[in-house]
């Protein structure tokens, strides 16, 4: 599964892609990153709006 691979890229483009959500859905963003074991880069790059 993509969210738990070894490749920065991939870990950074989920964090990515979860804070460009973020801006319109932060709710369900937060909800996402609570039940979903992510990388801490993911975490950190997908929490930076909320």
């Amino acid at each position: 599964m993509l969210a738990t691979s070894k490749e920065f890229f991939i870990r950074k483009a989920i964090g990515w892609v979860l804070r460009e959500y973020s801006k319109t859905n932060p709710v369900m963003v937060r909800e996402f990153l609570s039940t979903v074991q992510l990388s801490g880069l993911s975490v950190r790059e997908a929490s930076k709006y909320i």
